[in-house]
């Protein structure tokens, strides 16, 4: 049965369903109080990136991010109207850890909460990957790899970072600028919807030379254990089998894996393995 909290959360995001630029009004509104204020810089960073690209249009958007963002504003919405007081016990689990989040505030509590949000809109909405062209699908993977990625910085630095883990909290926290690397993503993916006709090889040659060696270099080599984590973590078991064989396979085909290894800048991603194995 919805509950009121779940309903009104659902009409709230739906008012807003059409205008991107009132989609990120409402996810800024969560983070009014003072002691979370500093935590919405990550969220509302990577939204900009979707109204920019384009996205969240409701003509001409894409139907599978604008679902997997309702996702994420619903469960914040609704939790932050239980912990105002609303009828109503919280209508999924990414609710309930938003509800903690705001009930006592701290990294890891965010990190679980906005993960979980933005997983479960994955795989909810895993139908709507087919409507999308080849590279929106790779991006797709790409987006989910580092959101994980930044998570474990903070939560599992020695997994995430190996031997220079001692910085990983620092790098992880949501709250400083060391997460933009990881988090908003402009420098790693496309400011364009569709992204048309460009062949998937033309855009990781183009891409950023320090990007380049964090994924192939820090990134990729932990995948199946970063999937792994989170899904433990997130306590959601159907995670884990969105990589096969240290590949990303959640839009991403399996058969064209060969992405997510390089022969580009081998001496700097060398280094950089090197600089993080864990001993």
């Amino acid at each position: 049965m919805t509950t009121g909290a779940e309903q009104r959360a659902g009409e709230m995001v739906a008012a807003v369903r059409d205008d991107p630029a009132r989609r990120l009004g409402l996810a800024a509104a969560f983070y009014e109080r003072p002691d979370i204020r500093s935590y919405r810089r990550a969220e509302v960073a990577f939204m900009k990136w979707q109204i920019r690209c384009g996205v969240l249009r409701a003509d001409g958007g894409s139907p599978w991010w604008r679902a997997v963002n309702e996702s994420l504003l619903r469960d914040a919405a609704e939790a932050d109207l239980l912990f105002r007081g609303a009828a109503g016990a919280g209508s999924n689990r990414s609710v309930g850890f938003w509800l903690a989040f705001l009930r006592a505030p701290g990294p890891e509590r965010w990190y679980r909460a906005h993960n979980s949000s933005i997983v479960g809109g994955y795989l909810r909405h895993r139908d709507l990957v087919a409507g999308e062209g080849s590279l929106e699908r790779f991006f797709m993977d790409v987006a989910l790899l580092r959101v994980l990625y930044a998570h474990c910085l903070l939560v599992r630095p020695k997994l995430a970072l190996g031997r220079l883990a001692v910085f990983g909290r620092l790098l992880g926290d949501p709250r400083r600028r060391g997460a933009d690397l990881f988090l908003s993503l402009k420098d790693v993916l496309p400011d364009a919807y569709p992204l048309g006709k460009v062949g998937i090889d033309k855009v990781l040659a183009a891409e950023n030379y320090l990007s380049r060696i964090v994924d192939y270099g820090v990134i990729v080599p932990r995948i199946p254990q970063l999937y792994a984590h989170a899904a433990e973590d997130l306590g959601e078991p159907e995670l884990a089998g969105l990589c096969r064989d240290e590949s990303p396979v959640y839009a991403w085909p399996y058969e064209e894996r060969h992405v997510w290894r390089t022969d580009k800048s081998p001496f700097a991603i060398a280094l950089a393995r090197a600089m993080t194995r864990s001993d």
